[in-house]
């Protein structure tokens, strides 16, 4: 396979011209971290960009940060945690959870749009992203954005952009919004709720005026894949349901002595606090439970994201059909069911029972031969599968970037 490391934005433009020249569609990596994420790509070139690791600028009072797209995540992550700043929206990290290592690269970050449990109230990747460079394919350089939030600049591509798992353009240059880190966090936790007495509780916590940040639920039988980061939580072998609140001390405190009195009726409340709860929702927002070298870490794992006040319903069929399980966050409305490895994945039982609750799945992990087999992303309805064709053609008429990855071919 020729691996075509570039070292700046004119050699990837050169590298894609080459490949439309030569109709040879590019496979797109920062660090290879999330390779098994989507369908298998036939391709014998792959455009390396993980040279592009440079912090372009960073203006911590003015609370941005602009990276070339190959960064290490890890690295940035660092360095705005050194100023005590953060990416609000928790990037996962799917390294325990695809058995692949390193968080990979800035630019993986936000192809594949995957936030954490702070997503109930800070938003997604793509309401982070405030500007980026890129290569078309068309083999042209473009800019989209700019270095502030209220930028008007026509059509906001950096929407589309995010989550698009490399396959309209090659990101080159980001630039992202960061906050600061809560002085605080306290977590409430209530034991022994099922499903969906745990789906009314987190209900009741979001829709408090508490600011609740994280609303997360952990059924019993998926803590017996032993992460060691829920340790925090004790071994009574009971589920448990997590309320996070963030601020300056005195505040969130107060507010969590509020909202336990709240939940009250729910069950006795007990709190954790500061590191012990940051390792807990750390351990929530990487999957960690179903991890690929623990004791559900056989099973393929998908990620169904649906209306919060039908995911205790929803969660608690897939176990019940299939003899998986399920890890509950922002408050219900998004599922990683771990099913047993079947040949097909239970991909049509999943799809089914999503789009009945109008949620949608992916499929994040499954053997290469299964992923051939199923389609790795929801299928599209007629006119938005139309709409989404013509952006993709507007961007990459000949399928240069990616081809194949968030779809079947043939």
């Amino acid at each position: 396979m020729d691996i075509l490391k570039v070292r700046d934005t004119n050699d990837v433009g050169e590298v894609v011209r080459a490949a439309i020249a030569g109709e040879q569609p590019l496979e797109v990596i920062g660090h290879g971290s999330k390779r098994r994420i989507g369908q298998p790509m036939a391709t014998n070139a792959v455009l390396d960009l993980s040279a592009l690791s440079a912090v372009v600028s960073y203006e911590p009072s003015e609370l941005i940060i602009t990276v070339a797209a190959g960064a290490p995540l890890s690295d940035v992550t660092s360095l705005i945690d050194s100023k005590n700043q953060q990416f609000a929206f928790e990037p996962v990290d799917t390294t325990a959870l695809l058995g692949l290592p390193g968080p990979g690269t800035v630019g993986g970050m936000i192809g594949a749009g995957l936030a954490g449990p702070r997503r109930v109230r800070a938003g997604g990747v793509r309401d982070h992203l405030l500007g980026a460079h890129a290569v078309s394919g068309y083999g042209e350089t473009f800019k989209t954005g700019g270095k502030v939030v209220k930028n008007v600049t026509g059509y906001d591509l950096c929407k589309l952009l995010a989550g698009s798992w490399g396959t309209l353009a090659v990101m080159t240059e980001v630039t992202l919004k960061v906050m600061p880190c809560p002085e605080a966090e306290r977590t409430l936790v209530l034991r022994g709720l099922d499903d969906l007495a745990a789906n009314r509780a987190m209900t009741a916590a979001l829709s408090s005026p508490f600011d609740v940040s994280g609303a997360a639920h952990l059924p019993a039988s998926a803590l017996r894949g032993g992460a060691r980061a829920l340790d925090g939580l004790g071994t009574s072998g009971q589920a448990v349901t997590l309320l996070r609140l963030e601020g300056i001390t005195a505040s969130a405190s107060q507010r969590a002595g509020s909202l336990a009195r709240t939940l009250a009726p729910f069950g006795t409340v007990e709190m954790l606090e500061d590191a012990v709860s940051a390792a807990v929702w750390a351990a929530v927002r990487n999957v960690q439970p179903f991890a690929a070298a623990g004791a559900l870490g056989a099973g393929v794992v998908w990620r169904v994201v649906c209306p919060p006040a039908a995911g205790g319903a929803l969660g608690q069929a897939l176990a019940d059909a299939t003899g998986g399980d399920v890890i509950y966050d922002w408050g219900g409305g998004l599922i990683w069911a771990a099913l047993p490895p079947e040949a097909d994945a239970h991909a049509a039982l999943v799809r089914q029972r999503a789009a009945a609750a109008m949620g949608h799945a992916t499929l994040i992990r499954a053997p290469e031969g299964v992923r051939r087999e199923v389609d790795v992303f929801q299928p599209q309805a007629g006119g938005v599968a139309e709409l989404s064709e013509r952006v993709r053609a507007s961007f990459d008429p000949k399928r240069i970037l990616n081809r194949g990855r968030m779809r079947r071919e043939g």
